[in-house]
């Protein structure tokens, strides 16, 4: 029987490291998209996924730094709306993947990337916040249907499909919630 060395499990974390496929670079898959198409979809979902990324850490935020009236309210929506957006970034991230094309992942890569403007790292008051958030939707909501139409007109359905059915269908509706919170309304009348 062979002895086995005294460092067995030991991990072995000291490596060298090295980069297996160059940002922007694609894998070859046999996806029957031409390479164009597939580097044109990788480059507008990483911008889609880059706000997406923005938005989301703007919802938590925001989240954190609710106040006035309806804190409760709009601090649990945010949240949710939090969750949301961090699925589509991992549903975006994925797509990106089985592309063959390489998503942006850490911080400094959203900030070169995104087209959304910094909030402040004050607090801020609730309809600034609100405001700040529909701007970011719109940014998002805009990349998303022109990249649709572009993937369309390359023969990427599956890219098309993610931006429309999910990425659309998801931002629209927070659109609509967090909007409403912006409609002037009284929160008490006298009707004497």
């Amino acid at each position: 029987m062979a002895k086995k060395p005294e460092n067995a499990a030991q991990p072995q974390y000291k490596v060298e490291y090295r980069e297996i496929q160059p940002y922007g670079t694609l894998k070859r898959l046999p996806l029957a998209l031409e390479d164009n198409a597939r580097k044109q979809s990788v480059d507008i979902l990483n911008q889609v996924l880059a706000d997406t990324m923005t938005l989301r850490d703007m919802y938590k935020k925001h989240h954190w730094q609710m106040s006035g009236a309806t804190f409760y309210q709009l601090h649990l929506l945010l949240d949710e709306h939090y969750k949301i957006q961090s699925a589509l970034v991992d549903t975006i991230a994925e797509r990106i993947m089985a592309l063959g094309g390489i998503s942006i992942a850490m911080p400094h890569d959203v900030i070169e990337l995104t087209k959304i403007p910094r909030p402040p790292k004050g607090r801020e008051d609730v309809p600034t916040q609100l405001a700040r958030l529909l701007e970011a939707h719109e940014i998002v909501l805009r990349e998303c249907h022109e990249g649709a139409d572009a993937a369309d007109e390359s023969g990427d359905d599956g890219t098309n499909d993610l931006l429309v059915s999910d990425v659309i269908r998801a931002n629209e509706p927070q659109v609509w919630f967090i909007a409403e919170h912006l409609a002037e309304t009284e929160l008490v009348r006298d009707d004497r």
